[in-house]
């Protein structure tokens, strides 16, 4: 795993795209070194397949992001109490979730608001506080900036100003309202649905359930 991370940092680069045929080659004899490369997701890293991203064909993937620097002593022992999460189930988790960020609501391959950069799905690890009081860690789909944070964003003052202004006197009657409270309160239904939109999709199911949907 070591190896495969420094291959991708000083032979593919961040934001190329490589073939699974050239990772195999850079790793003659090495068995499973697919899965290798995919325990390198549970330390932050981040590579995408034409699932996440559609400019991909079938037989490449694309190194987005490096993570945790894991050939240092110490950086590859893998968190307490985590378990790499397979090909299998990372494709059951992002089908279960309709393949889009619980978070924001993008799909991959979308293109995120006044950007150029596409959206890629990968899968996160979400606390769960169950109604019993016990605490749990459930799989949910997320793209890449809700997973990592928006470090990279850059408020458009403009674009705000103009929206705001081509708002009706009605919306800027209940903007206003908001501004000035500096909050919105949101309704039962409204916040309900916010967080039943964000839970992990077992939490989901387990509402459902109860609600009588099955």
């Amino acid at each position: 795993m070591k190896r495969v991370a420094l291959w991708l940092v000083s032979e593919v680069g961040e934001g190329e795209a490589f073939t699974k045929e050239a990772l195999r080659e850079a790793f003659p004899g090495v068995s499973q070194v697919d899965r290798r490369m995919r325990d390198l997701r549970d330390f932050g890293w981040l590579i995408a397949t034409n699932r996440e991203d559609d400019g991909l064909d079938s037989h490449e993937q694309r190194f987005v992001k490096r993570g945790d620097p894991v050939w240092e002593p110490g950086r590859a022992t893998r968190r307490s109490g985590t378990t790499a999460i397979g090909a299998g189930r990372r494709r059951e988790v992002i089908e279960q979730d309709g393949r889009m960020c619980r978070s924001c609501g993008i799909t991959p391959g979308n293109p995120y608001a006044d950007t150029d950069e596409a959206a890629q799905l990968d899968i996160a690890r979400r606390k769960v506080l169950k109604p019993d009081g016990t605490k749990v860690t459930e799989l949910i789909t997320e793209c890449k900036r809700c997973r990592i944070g928006g470090k990279e964003l850059v408020a458009d003052l403009g674009r705000v100003l103009s929206e705001a202004a081509a708002l009706s006197s009605i919306e800027r009657e209940v903007l206003s309202g908001w501004m000035e409270a500096d909050e919105r309160q949101f309704g039962r239904l409204e916040q309900l649905w916010s967080d039943y939109r964000s839970l992990p999709e077992e939490s989901r199911a387990h509402l459902r359930k109860q609600l009588g949907l099955g």
